[in-house]
């Protein structure tokens, strides 16, 4: 089997709740309630360049300094409790993994700090595939160009919602809550032995 895995919030903790609000000076709330609800999404599918984004970031269109920004951002990055040796463990069992993230170019920041392509390689990011779940084709896409079924894959996020559009097309699915309880489920599937 093979395992597509979300990075944020499920491999690498995403600072853009905690960071962005003191980097813009403001609230989480009022971050969220001045952007522009789709240039982040149309960053994350190739749509927008990083110029295009910083243009069109906030609603009002004010400046945004994109190389401190994506200082703030990457100063955050860290390995979630318990993941490094996860993933260790699943390489040294021959596990196949990939990335299956919703994530803009930006994902190189993470890579740059955190070096998780020793792990994962980042085959399915969606500012490539230009394709962002929850959409169907964030999944079939990837297990045809792997060559396998979807239900010859586990796919691993921390969103309910992305996990359940993987079942609707067939796509095995583990909701993750922590590393322990995705150890557990990995167990009982036959992906890791005790």
């Amino acid at each position: 089997m093979i395992l597509l895995l979300d990075v944020m919030d499920t491999l690498v903790y995403d600072p853009f709740r905690t960071e962005a609000p003191a980097f813009f000076g403001i609230s989480f709330e009022e971050v969220l309630a001045l952007k522009d609800p789709h240039t982040w999404v149309r960053f994350e599918t190739g749509e927008y360049d990083e110029r295009t984004f910083a243009e069109l970031y906030f609603r009002d269109r004010r400046p945004v300094d994109v190389v401190g920004f994506k200082a703030a951002l990457s100063s955050g990055y860290r390995l979630l409790a318990g993941i490094e040796d996860l993933l260790s463990e699943l390489v040294a069992a021959g596990v196949t993994l990939h990335a299956l993230s919703n994530y803009s170019p930006w994902y190189q920041l993470i890579e740059d700090r955190l070096h998780l392509s020793r792990f994962v390689p980042w085959t399915f990011v969606s500012c490539k595939t230009g394709v962002r779940k929850p959409d169907p084709e964030a999944y079939l896409g990837p297990a045809r160009a792997l060559g396998v079924s979807p239900g010859e894959c586990l796919f691993v996020d921390d969103r309910p919602g992305n996990c359940a559009a993987a079942e609707a097309v067939g796509m095995p699915a583990h909701t993750f809550k922590d590393a322990q309880t995705l150890r557990q489920d990995l167990l009982a599937r036959g992906l890791l032995a005790t």
